[in-house]
């Protein structure tokens, strides 16, 4: 799913269109974080919890640094996390933060094209400058797309995008900050924007426009039926989850409530989860609160030994972390 909307993006930009159907199953199902479920032997080391409070490619630079390295590094950390600036870290201060680390690639791409889209560099990009910038050949040259017929028209993508575009346009002035752009270029991401991302699933498989996405159109999404044989073993299994698993009123179709419920299951929390077990363990006086001295005191379980190179992100702005 996360793929398809990066995909739109590029066959815009490019002014090019895709015609080809899939035919391997897609994965429509978005998955929370890249945090998997904490084992066993996550218990017996700290591992786990640095790669969910720094990330992985970070958790893996930990040798570069002393203990008082480490631990001024982490004091500077927790300023951060302190979204209110009270003082003190809440369970769901630090979950947002470990879900931010955990997205870092979402940011970090928005970063990357950034420039292309703020055309008059002030730091937004409104959807005249997104329009102009993805769109631009396309509006000064419309005959050279009257033949573009498939969901990714450009025709079509337009007020789309514009639709996606106003949803994450949280204050309404049609200009967006770097936040209410990352939500739109990558709606999966946000909860305000969950809506969005069940409509336009429904909209890409719904092929006879009638609101609901049946078997056969849950299946031609996976699987292009092209040299008439027999369907493989998967799409048999598919169907049968279809009947099973996704058609939950078993009217023979999927409406948009049975929509959210396919592609957005509700998994473990995990970041929730690991939140609460860095605040048990290091809250000392039992008020379900970390303080700085808290937390620097079991520095250990945050960063470790040998730390992060968290020198890097340090020296980011603070809006592309």
């Amino acid at each position: 799913m996360m793929d398809a909307f990066s995909f739109v993006c590029v066959v815009l930009l490019c002014t090019t269109m895709v015609h080809s159907k899939p035919t391997l199953r897609k994965e429509r199902v978005l998955h929370d974080s890249d945090l998997s479920k904490r084992t066993d032997e996550d218990n017996k080391s700290f591992q786990y919890d640095h790669e969910a409070f720094l990330g992985k490619e970070e958790a893996k630079t930990f040798d570069q640094l002393t203990p008082e390295e480490s631990k001024d590094r982490l004091s500077k950390i927790v300023v951060r996390i302190d979204s209110d600036g009270d003082g003190y870290i809440t369970t769901a201060e630090l979950k947002a933060w470990i879900k931010r680390v955990q997205k870092r690639y979402v940011y970090e791409n928005v970063g990357k094209v950034w420039t292309d889209y703020d055309l008059n560099k002030d730091n937004k990009i409104s959807w005249d400058e997104y329009k102009q910038a993805t769109y631009g050949y396309y509006l000064a040259n419309p005959e050279e797309f009257e033949d573009a017929t498939d969901q990714f028209s450009f025709k079509k993508m337009l007020p789309r995008d514009e639709r996606r575009f106003k949803t994450a346009d949280l204050n309404g002035d049609l200009a967006a900050d770097r936040e209410e752009f990352t939500a739109f270029l990558h709606p999966e991401e946000f909860d305000h924007m969950k809506d969005i991302v069940v409509l336009e699933t429904l909209e890409d498989i719904d092929k006879n426009s009638d609101g609901h996405v049946d078997e056969d159109e849950y299946i031609a999404d996976m699987f292009a039926h092209e040299d008439g044989g027999p369907e493989p073993d998967w799409v048999k299994t598919e169907r049968e989850q279809f009947s099973d698993f996704r058609d939950l009123n078993k009217d023979g179709k999927m409406d948009q409530d049975e929509i959210r419920h396919w592609i957005m299951p509700q998994d473990y929390d995990h970041a929730q989860a690991e939140a609460r077990h860095l605040v048990y363990e290091s809250d000392q006086d039992k008020d379900q609160m970390l303080t700085k001295e808290e937390i620097i005191d079991n520095w250990n379980m945050f960063v470790g030994s040998q730390a992060t190179n968290y020198g890097e992100d340090l020296t980011r702005n603070h809006d592309e972390l």
